[in-house]
């Protein structure tokens, strides 16, 4: 049973990070592009939106935050062994 557990608690990271950062990210593509204005297909002006373009930019910081975190967990021990600086150790992280 603990292999079980195992495995599924990798498949649902996989999943969490494997589609779901890609799906925040293309939320905000499709936020930022909406929000920037333009013409439409009838030749009406759009007027941007600034609301939406700060949500595109908010879920592109947000997706940008957990590579560089997910980065930063798979390296802390090269970082720890190489600088002496133990990243997550003060939050209670090993």
């Amino acid at each position: 049973m603990h292999y079980l557990e195992a495995i599924f608690k990798v498949l649902v990271v996989g999943l969490i990070f494997g589609a779901g950062l890609p799906a925040v990210f293309a939320g905000g593509l499709v936020a930022y592009s909406n929000g920037a204005g333009g013409i439409s297909d009838d030749g009406a002006t759009i007027s941007p939106n600034p609301v939406l373009k700060a949500l595109g930019l908010l879920l592109f910081v947000l997706v940008g935050a957990i590579v560089l975190l997910a980065i930063l967990w798979i390296t802390k021990d090269v970082i720890a062994h190489h600088t002496g600086i133990k990243i997550f150790e003060p939050l209670g992280l090993k």
